[in-house]
């Protein structure tokens, strides 16, 4: 699998996500690109400790079995449910989104699995750095081909 530590895998999902304008519309789902590029940024908000939310009642009942969902090579599934702090209702700005999203993935290839928090996963559990990296490659490029990109 592609890792965001990888300073080549990381230009090219940026290079993808540079496709994405305004109007480009979703193959699936209810968020438009600006929405889809907020979203984006929550994961890897928690995956550097910026946001930090308690252990979530359904992560301690579900979060192993979806764990090795997760670390398995199958894609997300198409309109799976997120949680409250991820779904954005507001209409963002595109530019600014775009731009804090690009800074964030341009960070997990400078600072590497150091810049990673120790906390654990809000619904997973712990993570280890590796564990992180795919979650947040297969978050990015789920949401990169919902918009065809």
């Amino acid at each position: 699998m592609k890792s965001l530590y990888n300073v080549t895998d990381n230009h090219e999902l940026l290079a993808r996500l540079n496709n994405i304008t305004p109007a480009t519309q979703p193959q699936w789902g209810k968020m438009n690109a600006a929405q889809m590029l907020a979203h984006c940024q929550v994961p890897l908000q928690i995956g550097f400790g910026e946001l930090q939310l308690k252990r979530m009642f359904l992560g301690y009942i579900f979060g192993s079995m979806a764990k090795k969902k997760l670390m398995s090579n199958a894609p997300f599934d198409k309109n799976l449910p997120t949680f409250n702090q991820a779904l954005i209702k507001h209409q963002p700005d595109f530019e600014v989104e775009k731009e804090k999203l690009s800074a964030y993935i341009k960070r997990l290839a400078t600072g590497g699995p150091e810049g990673i928090t120790k906390r654990p996963h809000p619904f997973f559990g712990p993570l280890s750095t590796h564990e992180w990296d795919q979650l947040q490659y297969k978050h990015l490029n789920h949401h990169l081909e919902q918009f065809g990109v």
